[in-house]
């Protein structure tokens, strides 16, 4: 797989694109896992402006947000979906935790992250598509 260097690269372009229209959570990163965007929906459960987070390396991302399984242990970015995706270039769902940084609630999410491609060999980076599981908190 090879990982070209951050650019505005058309999928990521109309990728963004469709993530502005979505009323699902959305969030997207290039193929370095830096943040490309995420919706005013996602801005919801994160607790941040996407203005704040433009940018973010995965490393950042990754626990700024607090991940945790159920038992409360902190996951890794190869575990979370879109580190997964960053690592293997497939599709990858999870449930886990996450808490809000302006609310600071726990929230258990479900995430389907997507990898993005140019052409066959080329990723681009992923979206990643996200809701709160309805009754938990």
């Amino acid at each position: 797989m090879n990982r070209s260097a951050p650019q505005r690269d058309l999928v990521l372009i109309i990728a963004r694109d469709l993530a502005s229209k979505l009323a699902t959570p959305a969030f997207l990163v290039d193929a370095l896992g830096n943040v490309v965007f995420y919706n005013e929906a996602a801005e919801g459960l994160l607790g941040r402006p996407f203005v704040e987070s433009r940018g973010m390396p995965p490393e950042e991302w990754s626990s700024v947000f607090r991940p945790v399984d159920a038992a409360g242990s902190s996951i890794p970015l190869p575990e979370l979906p879109l580190g997964s995706v960053m690592e293997t270039g497939l599709p990858a769902h999870a449930e886990f935790w996450i808490r809000g940084e302006a609310d600071g609630v726990d929230r258990r999410i479900e995430v389907t992250a997507l990898p993005l491609f140019s052409s066959a060999e080329e990723f681009v980076g992923g979206l990643a598509v996200f809701w709160e599981i309805p009754g938990e908190g």
